[in-house]
């Protein structure tokens, strides 16, 4: 996907909306370029699409008002500063009406404060419980966080493929530190060890000094969540460069495609990897030859989760009749069941986790890699993948 591609979009957004309406602005803050660009790029797709149907069919209608809705993009870069930024100047310099983002738990730690001071409605991917937090009310999460899927799937990987012994290299900040936490208890709680971990600062490019010393400690499976695409691809190629014949897992975030283009196809075989829905539905197989044709490139299957949690929020400002009272949209979003989307039926989860309903749910699968392709090897609910 190509981000001069993606500005466009929002361009012709422009010259097919409504003269006559009113403008209603929503931000994005998204990593759009560096190593999370393929997670950035699949929010913004998906906002884009999600106001090219509303814009399409005459605007957004809310209390008799009709809006235009443009999009205004920022590069957090996966950097809490540059998001802090982007936030500051979406509440203050361009009124958005909510935002989309950000990405990455030390980003959305940084700008959770402002959203819930300025009371504007923020669609995260960030894995921390603060954007499921009591105390940040306005926060809501579109993908999964580590600590909901990974039991159930890391007890599937740990019966039906046998491992054991377990290594993973984590970036070492707070978004690192949190996955790791999450991933050592599950595998330790499936029956597995998992002290064979180290932490590595963004950007760096050779692991082979680290995987050799897991690879020593007789690890029979690899962990790659935590990292991003780009980053996991080259821990795939160079454990396979050392010659780690075990099992190498992807629990979380859709990167299959990213990591292949980095490992590749070779060195991809057997990789088994988190899929956020089931892709053999009629809907998901739709949405994807959207977006697609629309952009020309692969899709990250974080886009048709954020498309269905924006549309959520469309959607509760016209049963709230307003675009402005934040609270009465969040108590419209709570009246929300089975809402269905792309990806699926979707839910607002996480009162006995979080003690609030911040969490979407859609029922997320685990698949194989063969011939360059993931396969559905198991459907997973919040108990179980089976």
């Amino acid at each position: 996907m190509k981000a001069g591609m993606l500005a466009l979009g929002v361009s012709a957004l422009a010259l097919t909306s409504p003269a006559y309406a009113e403008t209603l602005t929503v931000g994005l803050v998204a990593p759009l370029s560096g190593a999370g660009a393929a997670w950035g790029l699949a929010m913004q797709g998906a906002l884009e699409l999600a106001v090219e149907d509303l814009n399409a069919a005459g605007g957004l209608v809310v209390d008799g008002e009709t809006y235009d809705i443009e999009i205004v993009p920022y590069d957090s870069h996966y950097n809490p500063n540059d998001a802090v930024t982007a936030v500051n100047r979406l509440i203050y310099e361009d009124e958005a009406a909510f935002i989309v983002g950000p990405l990455g738990s030390a980003p959305l730690a940084a700008i959770a404060p402002m959203a819930t001071e300025n009371q504007i409605i923020t669609i995260t991917g960030a894995f921390t419980p603060i954007a499921a937090s009591p105390e940040h009310p306005y926060v809501f999460r579109a993908v999964l966080p580590t600590e909901v899927y990974a039991h159930p799937q890391i007890s599937w990987v740990v019966n039906q493929l046998g491992g054991t012994t377990v290594g993973a290299l984590f970036p070492n900040d707070e978004s690192g530190q949190s996955m790791q936490g999450d991933i050592a208890a599950a595998y330790e709680q499936a029956g597995a060890d998992a002290s064979a971990i180290d932490f590595y600062e963004r950007g760096r490019m050779d692991f082979v000094p680290l995987l050799t010393r897991q690879i020593a400690q007789g690890i029979d499976t690899f962990e790659l969540d935590g990292s991003p695409p780009e980053t996991a691809g080259l821990l795939v190629r160079q454990l396979r460069e050392l010659g780690f014949e075990g099992n190498i897992i992807r629990t979380g975030g859709d990167a299959t495609d990213a990591i292949l283009a980095v490992a590749g196809d070779e060195a991809s075989e057997g990789l088994y990897v988190h899929m956020e829905y089931d892709g053999s539905l009629p809907e998901a197989q739709a949405y994807q030859e959207r977006f697609e044709a629309a952009y020309g490139d692969s899709m990250n299957a974080f886009s048709p989760l954020f498309y269905t949690a924006i549309n959520q929020v469309f959607q509760a400002m016209q049963a709230a009749g307003t675009v402005d009272d934040s609270d009465a949209i969040v108590a419209e979003l709570g009246n929300h069941h089975d809402f269905v989307g792309p990806a699926g039926a979707a839910n607002w989860i996480g009162e006995d986790i979080w003690g609030t309903t911040r969490q979407q749910f859609v029922p997320y699968a685990v698949g194989r890699v063969t011939n360059g392709s993931p396969e559905v090897v198991s459907i997973c609910s919040l108990e179980s993948c089976e």
